[in-house]
């Protein structure tokens, strides 16, 4: 019986963070999450109180997906800055191929009173690689790491703006290699 509760909850948070992604938070109807997962509305309501439950649950699931490639680049042994940016390019294949993920940036935009933003998952990683990367001599004298950190969330804000654009078109998303470009751009104004 708690394995099926499981699946159950399973699904409806990815017919949610599906639903969330096409739709935005005002857009997406309970009733269509519930065709989305193919699960009635009273399963729904044994698992969420409500709409705003329900987004908290993807929001929760992006965050987990994002905190397990954080972790991977925060014990890393390479320079920092590399793994700096390899940490933004990793987020942004994310959000190219993980939708709870897209859902997740998409909800802290649509509810930032919410506490569960897609940025306070990697973001103080991402202050602590630049500050190491200061320490080590990896910055350009003056270099703030705040600056850096403050670049990497500016790049991925665009990153994220890319992938919605190019799945909205029908595209291939090419978010990765764009924020590859302009990481070889800025590197060379705060690197030594």
């Amino acid at each position: 019986m708690q394995e099926r509760a499981a699946r159950t909850r399973r699904a409806l948070v990815q017919a949610a963070a599906s639903e969330f992604d096409r739709y935005g938070y005002a857009g997406t109807s309970l009733v269509q999450v519930c065709k989305t997962a193919g699960i009635t509305t009273g399963a729904l309501t044994f698992h969420f109180r409500s709409k705003s439950e329900l987004a908290d649950a993807v929001q929760a699931e992006g965050c987990t997906a994002i905190r397990r490639v954080v972790e991977h680049f925060a014990r890393g042994h390479s320079p920092a800055l590399e793994r700096l940016v390899e940490l933004t390019l990793s987020l942004a294949r994310l959000l190219e191929d993980e939708t709870a993920v897209r859902s997740a940036a998409r909800l802290t935009r649509e509810r930032p009173a919410n506490d569960l933003g897609w940025a306070s998952c990697w973001l103080p990683a991402v202050g602590e690689l630049a500050y190491r990367a200061q320490r080590t001599g990896q910055l350009r004298a003056g270099t703030q790491p705040a600056a850096v950190a403050h670049l990497a969330a500016y790049l991925l804000v665009g990153a994220e703006m890319r992938v919605r654009t190019s799945l909205q078109a029908a595209r291939e998303p090419d978010a990765v290699k764009q924020l590859e470009q302009m990481w070889n751009l800025a590197l060379r104004g705060i690197m030594p």
